[in-house]
């Protein structure tokens, strides 16, 4: 398993890189939001020579205007992954399953040639999920031990904790063998 982290403006732009294979980078969220220090923790990621992702906290609504807004703030590097944060939002509220489906597809229209990815909890996957549509893989987040989520489905990515931070594993051999899936090799 290798393993990552997600940041996010919360963590610090030069965070440890020493063992990791992979980062996801907050970029941007609904319409209106980009992570002040994505330019910094993009090019910490790239200086350690990381597979960088980067990651749209969904909203519920105008899910065109926000895969435009979330692929023109995301920076466009061959190799990079794309996700889509799917969870209850700051109000309470969630985009439907409809939305995150239409959200993913159209961020493959607008960047055909990366890897798109859904991120969700356990809960979501089981109960909210009706079409198991998670674009080119899954990130699962269940706290449990890493690489052992309580899952049927096929997940790429596993966050296991948040604590200290939001730490990762990820379902491939080897760096080589991430980056060549993420290039579409």
């Amino acid at each position: 398993m290798l393993r990552g982290i997600d940041v996010s403006a919360y963590q610090p732009s030069a965070y440890e890189t020493d063992g990791l294979s992979f980062v996801f980078v907050k970029a941007t969220e609904g319409r209106s939001y980009v992570n002040p220090k994505l330019s910094a923790q993009t090019a910490r990621a790239r200086e350690a020579h990381l597979v960088v992702g980067f990651y749209h906290f969904l909203w519920p609504g105008n899910l065109t205007a926000q895969a435009e807004y979330f692929v023109r703030h995301a920076p466009e590097k061959a190799g990079d992954i794309l996700a889509v944060d799917w969870e209850s939002t700051s109000e309470g509220t969630h985009a439907s399953n409809a939305e995150k489906d239409r959200f993913i597809r159209k961020v493959k229209e607008l960047r055909p040639n990366h890897r798109v990815v859904l991120y969700c909890n356990r809960d979501y996957w089981l109960n909210v999920d009706t079409t198991s549509y998670a674009g080119d893989g899954l990130w699962i987040a269940d706290y449990v031990p890493a690489g052992e989520p309580r899952i049927r489905a096929k997940w790429r990515f596993h966050q296991y904790t948040d604590d200290p931070l939001d730490r990762n594993v990820a379902d491939f051999g080897s760096r080589a063998a991430l980056r060549a899936w993420a290039r579409k090799d």
